[in-house]
């Protein structure tokens, strides 16, 4: 026996044909909104997790280097971890000039430090604000879809004059519709801002400690290498005479 597939009268193709350019505007927009949210979702949950493989890394990367240009080199080029030492140590080699010699060594290095950490703290950090954005934003786009539907429904019952399901059917379900697609967009971009919240103040927290153990390195004079570390040619022995 031939089975004959019917199309559905009342899912999304046909609330988006029976909807017009209102209805195929909302759908768009929230479309949009969501693969920009999961975009920013995989992608700076990726370079957490860089950055606090390299966090790990750490003590067997860098710190059994003699000094801290020989452990810079051996991270990534495009390492936070590595574009901390290298302005740690360009403020430590470069404190010259009328303004900044008015200003102790010491604190330059440590200003330095803070605002290389901060700029990798703000990077991480974007993105999130689009999130917490669709997430506040999305439902209520939706219900703009939905409002639309009803208003629709309304208009199909005052032509026909009476409440019959075959006039409100197709409304009433591009409003459902609509309210459902604005809440499958906000729910994983709040959910997803809040994870990545969290784990950025674990990667904030290794950043802030390992600034802070340059600066000390720094302090004490590991930025060269130790006279151990060098090797110095021994002077000929005096020829006999």
């Amino acid at each position: 026996m031939e089975t004959v597939a019917v199309e559905n009268p009342y899912g999304l193709a046909a609330a988006l044909e029976q909807g017009g350019i209102i209805a195929q505007s909302v759908f768009g927009i929230l479309v949009i909104m969501s693969l920009v949210s999961w975009y920013i979702i995989i992608t700076k949950y990726i370079d957490q997790r860089k950055v606090l493989t390299e966090a790990k890394e750490l003590e067997k990367k860098f710190w059994t280097a003699p000094d801290l240009k020989s452990g810079a080199a051996k991270l990534d080029k495009n390492s936070p971890f590595k574009q901390i030492v290298d302005d740690g140590l360009r403020a430590s080699d470069h404190h010259e000039g009328r303004l900044t010699d008015k200003i102790d060594q010491h604190e330059w290095v440590t200003m330095a430090l803070n605002r290389s950490s901060s700029a990798v703290s703000s990077k991480l950090q974007g993105g999130l604000a689009f999130l917490a954005s669709v997430g506040s934003t999305a439902p209520f786009i939706g219900l703009f879809g939905t409002v639309v539907g009803i208003y629709r429904a309304l208009i199909n019952i005052g032509l026909a004059g009476q409440a019959s399901i075959d006039k409100v059917a197709g409304p009433v379900g591009e409003a459902l519709i609509m309210t459902a697609l604005g809440l499958a967009v906000a729910v994983p971009a709040v959910l997803g801002y809040n994870w990545l919240i969290r784990r950025n103040k674990d990667v904030s927290e290794k950043i802030n400690n390992f600034s802070a153990d340059v600066h000390g390195a720094l302090v004490s004079g590991a930025r060269i290498a130790t006279p151990s570390t060098v090797s110095v040619a021994k002077p000929a022995a005096p020829a006999a005479r």
